[in-house]
C-alpha cells in the first residue's frame, strides 16, 4: 500500500478541487492510504471528506505573507505521513512539493495541472510569476497529470518535460449527475420561470477567463427577437469584477432577464434547471467540469473553442469561436425550442459522458499511473 497525500490550497467550492474529492474517495483503499493536506481550513467541500475514510489535515495557512511559518507545519506534517507520493494540485502547490523533494528524497513527485492557455494580462503579478516557477521547477516532478490535451501542448511550449507529462481527462460522477425532473421543477419555480421559458445558463466563477462580458452580450442580440429567454450565472467572484459585469448587464439593458444566482451547492438540481448550458471561456481552460456535469444531466451545450471543450462536447454540442458574441447568439437561437430536442437527444449527450468521460476512467488511469511510479 502506498501512502499518498493530496496537496492543495483550500477545499472550497470548484473544479479541480471536485475532481481531488471525487478521486481521493474513489482510489482503491487496498493500494493506497490517502491524506489530503490543504493550506486553509473551512472550504464548503470540507465535510464530503470529513465524512469519507480520507484523511484531512489543515495547516492553518494564516494568509499570502505566512511562508515560513507555513512550511515548518507542512515539513512536520509530510515528516509525520512519510508519504511514498506527494500529489500537488495547481499552481502553488505543485511549486511547493518541488520545494519539499530535496527533503524527501524517496517521495515521488507528481503535479496536477489544471489549466491551458491563460492570459495573465487578466490577473497581477504574481500569478504570473506562480507560472514562470511552474516552468522553471517543472523538470523536478517525476509525473505531470494533465487533465486536457490543450494543456498538454500548452505547457510543453513552455518548457514542461513531455516525457513526464501525461493526460487524464476528468472524471464525472455520472451517478450523481443525472436527469431530474423534480429538481428542475423545484430550481425553476425558486427562479419565477414558467415551462414556456428557455433557461440559458452559464456556470463558473466571476472570472475574467469565463468571459461573461461575451455571454450578456450574446444574451442582448438574442433579447433584441426574443421575449421567451433568460439567462442565468451560477458562481461568484471577485467583488470589483462582479460589480463590473452587473453594471454591463444595466447597460445592456437585460438586467431582468438575467439571473444572477451566486455560489450553489445543489448542481445536480441547478444543471436540470437550464435548458442549454453556454461555456464562453476566452481562454485557460482545461477540462471544464461544468460543460461535462452539464451533459450528465442531459443538457445541451454551446461552448468556445477552448482547452478541451470541443473535444467533449463531440457531435452532441454546438462550438463557436471565442470571443463571438454573434456567433454564440446564433448558437443559442438553434437551440432554442423544440427543435432542440430534435437535433441532440438528451441520452446521447448522456451517454457520450458515461462512455468516454466516466470517474471510473479517472480513477483507473491514475491508479496505474501512480501504482508504475
Amino acid at each position: 500500500m502506498k501512502k499518498l497525500v493530496f496537496l492543495l490550497r483550500s477545499l472550497n467550492i470548484g473544479g479541480a478541487e471536485r475532481q481531488l474529492i471525487n478521486l481521493a474517495k474513489s482510489l482503491p483503499l487496498n493500494d493506497f492510504d490517502v491524506t489530503v493536506v490543504e493550506f486553509y481550513s473551512g472550504g464548503e467541500l470540507e465535510q464530503e471528506i470529513i465524512e469519507s475514510e480520507v484523511k484531512l489535515v489543515s495547516l492553518n495557512k494564516l494568509g499570502r505573507w505566512d511562508v515560513v511559518g507555513f512550511f515548518y507545519r507542512l515539513f512536520q506534517c509530510l515528516k509525520q505521513i512519510k508519504p511514498d507520493i506527494l500529489h500537488g494540485y495547481l499552481g502553488v502547490p505543485n511549486i511547493c512539493t518541488a520545494c519539499l523533494k530535496p527533503l524527501f528524497i524517496s517521495t515521488r513527485i507528481v503535479w496536477g495541472v489544471r489549466a491551458s492557455n491563460v492570459d495573465f494580462n487578466h490577473y497581477n503579478w504574481l500569478s504570473d510569476l506562480v507560472f514562470k516557477l511552474e516552468c522553471l521547477l517543472s523538470r523536478y516532478a517525476d509525473l505531470i497529470i494533465v487533465n486536457s490535451n490543450a494543456g498538454h501542448k500548452y505547457h510543453r511550449k513552455h518548457g514542461f518535460p513531455k516525457e513526464k507529462m501525461t493526460v487524464i481527462p476528468n472524471g464525472i460522477d455520472t451517478e450523481k449527475f443525472k436527469p431530474d425532473r423534480i429538481a428542475r421543477q423545484r430550481i425553476r419555480a425558486e427562479w419565477g420561470l414558467t415551462n414556456e421559458i428557455t433557461l440559458i445558463g452559464l456556470v463558473g466563477r466571476l472570472d475574467p477567463m469565463k468571459d461573461h462580458p461575451n455571454f450578456l452580450k450574446a444574451a442582448a442580440l438574442l433579447l433584441q427577437s426574443r421575449s421567451d429567454v433568460k439567462f442565468v450565472c451560477v458562481g461568484s467572484g471577485e467583488d470589483n469584477y462582479t460589480k463590473e459585469l452587473y453594471h454591463l448587464a444595466s447597460t445592456l439593458n437585460i438586467e431582468q432577464q438575467v439571473i444572477w444566482a451566486g455560489k450553489r451547492e445543489d448542481m445536480v438540481a441547478v444543471y436540470n434547471a437550464i435548458d442549454i448550458l453556454a461555456s464562453s471561456s476566452s481562454c485557460g481552460e482545461g477540462f471544464p467540469n461544468v460543460i461535462g456535469e452539464a451533459m450528465a444531466c442531459g443538457v445541451p451545450c454551446i461552448v468556445t473553442d477552448v482547452g478541451d471543450s470541443a473535444w467533449i462536447v463531440g457531435d452532441t454540442g454546438i462550438v463557436v469561436p471565442a470571443k463571438n458574441p454573434e456567433s454564440l447568439k446564433i448558437a443559442m437561437e438553434k437551440l432554442i425550442g423544440s427543435d432542440r430536442n430534435n437535433i441532440y437527444k438528451q441520452e446521447e449527450i448522456r451517454q457520450r459522458i458515461i462512455e468516454n468521460f466516466s470517474l471510473l476512467n479517472l480513477v483507473t488511469k491514475t491508479k496505474s499511473v501512480l501504482l508504475n511510479l
